[in-house]
C-alpha cells in the first residue's frame, strides 16, 4: 500500500510551489492600487538572523545588571532553532505553546522553559482539554489577559530569552512569580529598542544586518517609473530610517516617497484618531505649526486615522524555508502517507475483531511517527509557523483575517507585472473535496461510508 502511495506521486509533484511567488488571500488586482505604504522594520528593510543573539544578549545582561536576575542567567546563549513566530504564552503557567486556529493546543508542543511539557499535564492544566477559552486568549492584536501571543519577528529572542530564564529557575528550584518573571523579560526586551541599542548595532554595520537592500531599491523604484504613489510609515525614529535607506537607495531615497511617517505608533495608527500629525526637520525637531495636508518630501510623527480602502500584503521571510521543505520528497511521500493512513483508519474502524484491532493500533501509531517526523522538519519542537497537524496555525488564521497578499520578501513584487491580478485558489472545505489522497488510495470515493454505517441506526 504504501508503494501504491509512493507511486502516485509523479517526480515533478516536489518542486510545485516557487518560494519567490505571491500568495493570494482575497483577490486583488494591482492596477486598481495607485498608493503602496510601506512598513521600514522587515519590509523595505530586512534583517539578518545575527541581530537576534545580540537582542538576546543585551536584554539578559539588563536582566542580571539591572533587574538583579541570578548571574548563572549568563551561561544562555541564544538558540536560533528553539522558538518559532505565532506561538502563545500562558504567563500564569509558564508554558510556550503551539495553538491551532480554532484554540486547540497542538500536543507534543508546549514547553515550559527549555522542557517539553507532557500531553497528558497539558491537558489536565486546562481541565481536561486542549481547548483554550476565547475569554483567555490574546486578541487578534496580540493582546490579553492571560495568554500573549508573539508575533513579529523581534518575538524570537525574547520567547527564547523568556524560556531561558524559566529554565534556569526550574533547574535550581527557585521560586518565582510567573507575572513579575514574565513583566521583568518583556521590558528588558523593550528596553533594548527603548534605549536604542538596536539601531547602534545596525548603523555600525549595516553590511552585516541589512539584506536585499538592491531588491528594495529595484522594487521602489520601479512602481515610481510606473506612476504609483508611495508613502512610508514605521514606528523607527527618521535618524535611524535614513541611515538605512540611504544605505539601501541612497542619499536621494525621500524622493521616491510622496509622504514619510515615522514614530507612527503603530498599531495604534490605524485606529486613533486623537493624535494629529507632527512635522519634523532632519534632525528629528518637533515642528508646532498646525498640519492640514501631507507635503511631498517632509517628514511626518503621531498618526491619524486614515479611512481608505486598505488592502494589504505581509512580508514573511519564513515562508521561502518553508516551501523548500514543502517542495522535498521527504515531505511529499510522508504527508500522502499520513493522508492515506488517516482515509484506512475511519474506513477499517468498523472491523472490530481482534486481527483488526491490532492491525489499527498499527496504523494508528504508525500515523503518530509520521506526524512527529513532519512536524521536526520544519522545527523540532513546534513545526510549521503555518500549520498544526492539520490545521492552519492562530498565526495563519491572521494572515488570512488581516492580509490580501502574502510572500517572503518584497523582491516577490519584482515578478508580478504592476497590473497583475491575483485570485486566490478555491480551498475546498471538508464536505467539498471529491477526492482526497486517502480516498483514493482506498478505494472509496464517498464519505462518510453511508453504506458500510447503515447498520449503526
Amino acid at each position: 500500500m504504501r508503494r501504491l502511495v509512493h507511486d502516485l506521486l509523479p517526480p515533478e509533484v516536489c518542486s510545485l510551489l516557487n518560494p519567490a511567488a505571491i500568495y493570494a488571500n482575497n483577490e486583488i488586482s494591482l492596477s486598481d492600487v495607485e498608493v503602496y505604504g510601506f512598513d521600514y522594520d522587515y519590509t523595505l528593510a530586512q534583517y539578518a538572523d545575527a541581530l537576534h543573539p545580540e537582542i538576546f544578549n543585551a536584554a539578559r545582561n539588563i536582566l542580571i545588571e539591572h533587574y538583579k536576575y541570578p548571574e548563572g542567567i549568563r551561561k544562555y546563549d541564544y538558540d536560533p532553532s528553539f522558538a518559532i513566530r505565532g506561538l502563545h504564552y500562558d504567563i500564569q503557567k509558564s508554558l510556550l505553546m503551539k495553538i491551532d486556529a480554532f484554540h486547540y493546543v497542538q500536543l507534543g508542543t508546549a514547553y515550559r522553559g527549555l522542557q517539553p511539557v507532557p500531553d497528558d499535564e497539558v491537558i489536565d492544566l486546562y481541565g481536561g482539554t486542549q481547548h483554550i477559552p476565547l475569554y483567555q486568549m490574546s486578541g487578534f492584536y496580540g493582546k490579553g489577559p492571560s495568554i500573549k501571543q508573539f508575533m513579529d519577528i523581534f518575538s524570537l529572542p525574547e520567547m527564547a530569552l523568556l524560556s531561558c530564564v524559566v529554565d534556569y529557575f526550574l533547574g535550581h528550584g527557585l521560586e518565582f512569580d510567573q507575572v513579575h518573571l514574565y513583566k521583568d523579560v518583556t521590558d528588558a526586551i523593550r528596553d533594548v529598542h527603548v534605549k536604542g541599542l538596536m539601531y547602534q548595532w545596525i548603523e555600525q554595520d549595516m553590511e552585516k544586518y541589512i539584506l536585499r537592500g538592491d531588491e528594495t531599491f529595484a522594487v521602489l523604484s520601479r512602481l515610481v517609473a510606473h506612476g504609483k504613489q508611495l508613502f512610508l510609515i514605521t514606528n523607527s525614529p527618521f535618524s535611524f530610517v535614513d541611515k538605512g535607506m540611504r544605505h539601501m537607495v541612497g542619499p536621494d531615497w525621500r524622493q521616491l516617497f510622496d509622504v514619510v511617517i515615522v514614530q507612527a505608533d503603530k498599531p495604534n495608527f490605524f485606529t486613533d484618531r486623537r493624535k494629529p500629525f507632527r512635522k519634523l526637520d532632519e534632525k528629528g525637531s518637533l515642528h508646532w505649526d498646525r498640519i492640514t495636508r501631507l507635503e511631498k518630501g517632509k517628514i511626518y510623527r503621531q498618526d491619524l486615522m486614515l479611512r481608505h480602502g486598505w488592502r494589504t500584503g505581509a512580508i514573511i521571510p519564513e515562508l521561502e524555508r518553508e516551501i523548500r521543505i514543502i517542495n522535498t520528497e521527504q515531505y511529499m511521500h510522508s504527508l500522502t502517507w499520513q493522508q492515506a493512513l488517516t482515509g484506512l483508519l475511519e474506513r477499517m474502524q468498523t472491523y472490530q475483531d481482534a486481527e483488526s484491532r491490532q492491525v489499527l493500533a498499527t496504523w494508528m501509531k504508525e500515523r503518530q511517527e509520521l506526524r512527529c517526523i513532519t512536524k521536526a522538519l520544519f522545527n523540532a519542537q513546534f513545526g510549521s509557523i503555518f500549520r498544526t497537524f492539520h490545521n492552519p496555525t492562530y498565526f495563519s488564521r491572521r494572515l488570512v483575517r488581516f492580509s490580501d497578499l502574502y510572500m517572503a520578501s518584497l523582491s516577490c513584487l519584482l515578478n508580478y507585472r504592476v497590473d497583475f491580478t491575483f485570485y486566490p485558489r478555491r480551498t475546498p472545505l471538508q464536505h467539498e473535496a471529491p477526492l482526497w489522497m486517502d480516498q483514493l488510495c482506498t478505494g472509496c470515493m464517498k464519505t462518510p461510508f453511508l453504506g458500510d454505517m447503515a447498520h449503526i441506526r
